[in-house]
C-alpha cells in the first residue's frame, strides 16, 4: 500500500468514522450567521470598522481563534453577540479537534478485527525482507491459522 493510499484512508476514517465532518459544517452556518447578525447590528452604528459582511466574517474567524486581532464591535447588542460567538466557535472548533482525535484514536479499541487484518496487510508489505526462515514459519503459522479457522466452521456447523 502505497502513501497516497495511506493517506486517503486515514482521511476517509476521519470523515466517515469521527464527527469531524458535520462539526465542520455547524461551524460555518454558525460563523456566517453570527458574522451576519454582527453585521446587521453594527451598519448603523458609529466608528464601528465592522462596515461591510466581509470584515464581519473576518471578524468571525479572528475572534474565534484567539487571536487577538478582531476589530472589537462598538455596539453593545454587537458585543453580546460578539462574545456569544467566541465562546460558541471556540468550543466547537477546539472540541471538534478533540472529539476527532479521541475518536480515530478509540476505533481500534471498538473493532479489534479491522486492527488484525490492518496489522496483517502492514506485514504482509514487509514480505521481501524476511529471510527463508522467516517465510517459513510465516507459512506454518498461516497453515495452523487456516486449519484452526475450518475447525471452528466445522464447529459452528455441527451445533
Amino acid at each position: 500500500m502505497n502513501q497516497n493510499t495511506r493517506f486517503r484512508r486515514f482521511f476517509q476514517d476521519i470523515l466517515i468514522h469521527t464527527p469531524f465532518l458535520k462539526m465542520l459544517i455547524l461551524l460555518i452556518v454558525l460563523w456566517l450567521a453570527f458574522s451576519a447578525l454582527l453585521y446587521f447590528v453594527e451598519s448603523g452604528t458609529e466608528g464601528t470598522r465592522i462596515s461591510s459582511y466581509g470584515n464581519a466574517l473576518y471578524w468571525g474567524i479572528a475572534a474565534f481563534s484567539t487571536a487577538g486581532i478582531a476589530d472589537t464591535p462598538v455596539a453593545g447588542m454587537s458585543q453580546l453577540i460578539g462574545g456569544l460567538w467566541i465562546v460558541l466557535g471556540s468550543s466547537i472548533f477546539f472540541g471538534t479537534i478533540i472529539a476527532t482525535i479521541t475518536t480515530y484514536f478509540m476505533r481500534p479499541l471498538q473493532r479489534p478485527a479491522r486492527q488484525i487484518v490492518e496489522t496483517i496487510e502492514y506485514n504482509l508489505e514487509q514480505l521481501e525482507n524476511l529471510s527463508i526462515e522467516e517465510l517459513d514459519l510465516l507459512k506454518e503459522t498461516t497453515d495452523a491459522l487456516i486449519v484452526h479457522m475450518e475447525h471452528i466452521k466445522e464447529k459452528q456447523l455441527s451445533e
